[in-house]
């Protein structure tokens, strides 16, 4: 019951299939702009790190891009994403010369069939000029395709900063748009049950169903919430013997 997202342990149940399915179509038809929302906790970076799992396993067709900290000024976006291509550029070079390194980088890869796919995490906390800036970025495209497709994981307040007017023509460009729910009290069992048998356990169960009761009530349902109160319960029933 750690709090560190692992993919190992990810739960293929009905909200995270949803959005993991909807996920690979929208890569498959390069459907553009994506975005993942859901509250604090409720598995979102494990998502995005299970999907990334999935198309680095397929290097013959994607090439992947990881922002886990977008708090970044619009060039230093650039300089993240320009990095994460495997694009040597100085720190001070000019924003003209680093648009087209990374607009040959990806042409590049569009001609070698490699589809890129940028990911950036928290997305909700990028400042507003980084938002436009990357949906200015998206605009490098071929004549039949755009070269890359961008997913943002974010909580509930990106759908606040993308109701600005200022905002209107990225919020235009989400394609799919998916909602990630809290599990309800049979998803709570299931997925304590899950983590114990991943990790290696398979004994009898070790929470009794008021215990289960009291632990969904306690943690409506948010993974995150789960794994503390687990975690604790286990520690403290090993301590009692």
């Amino acid at each position: 019951f750690t709090l560190t997202p692992n993919a190992h342990f990810f739960l293929n149940m009905a909200s995270y299939h949803k959005a993991y399915n909807m996920l690979m179509v929208s890569l498959a038809n390069a459907e553009g702009f994506i975005k993942i929302v859901g509250e604090v906790g409720t598995g979102k970076t494990m998502l995005c790190r299970k999907v990334l799992n999935t198309l680095e396993e397929d290097k013959e067709s994607y090439i992947t891009a990881y922002i886990p900290n977008p708090v970044l000024s619009p060039k230093g976006l650039f300089l993240a994403f320009a990095e994460e291509l495997d694009l040597n550029v100085e720190q001070d070079i000019g924003y003209h010369r680093l648009l087209k390194a990374i607009t040959e980088k990806l042409v590049e890869y569009s001609a070698n069939s490699k589809q890129v796919v940028l990911f950036i995490d928290e997305a909700h906390a990028m400042p507003e000029q980084t938002l436009e800036a990357l949906r200015l970025l998206t605009n490098i495209e071929t004549e039949q395709a755009k070269l890359f497709q961008v997913v943002l994981f974010a909580q509930p307040e990106i759908d606040v900063a993308l109701a600005q007017p200022s905002l209107r023509q990225l919020r235009q460009r989400i394609t799919f748009s998916f909602t990630i729910e809290s599990l309800d009290r049979e998803g709570t069992e299931r997925y304590v049950v899950h983590r114990l048998a991943t990790a290696g356990y398979n004994g009898p169960f070790l929470f009794t169903r008021r215990a289960v009761d009291n632990l969904y009530r306690a943690s409506e349902g948010i993974p995150l919430v789960i794994n503390i109160l687990c975690h604790k319960a286990l520690m403290v029933a090993f301590g009692r013997g």
